[in-house]
């Protein structure tokens, strides 16, 4: 399986984003793709996860009401809108794939595989 990161870039508080990670595999079949992000100097954390059949979400506390996570099975992308953007949203963007527990998916060491992340940047 190989994840491609993109749509990040440097916006003013407030606004909005949406990220793509663009799924390369036979199958995605059996797969649950995260969301991850890493500020500097703190570990990567938990955003968002959904499973490709069934498209169950969970998200993490302080993405609840600001960011939605989807996917498109036929682009086979998963978006995550970001909005009301905060300068503690300032982060590297991660995407993963796991076939890990579903209970245990804001874990990163369930991803098995990982995009290249791309930078998000909000300025106050």
């Amino acid at each position: 399986v190989q994840l491609q990161a993109s749509g990040g870039g440097l916006v003013q508080t407030g606004a909005s984003l949406r990220l793509s990670c663009a799924v390369s595999a036979h199958s995605a079949s059996g797969y649950a793709i995260g969301w991850f992000r890493q500020a500097p100097g703190k570990e990567r954390e938990f955003v968002a996860v959904i499973r490709w059949n069934g498209g169950n979400l969970f998200y993490s506390d302080f993405a609840k009401g600001r960011f939605t996570i989807s996917r498109d099975k036929v682009e086979k992308t998963v978006y995550l809108q970001m909005t009301s953007l905060k300068p503690e949203d300032t982060a590297v963007y991660y995407c993963g794939a796991s076939r890990g527990v579903w209970s245990s998916l804001d874990d990163q060491k369930m991803y098995l595989y990982w995009g290249q992340g791309t930078q998000v940047t909000v300025s106050s």
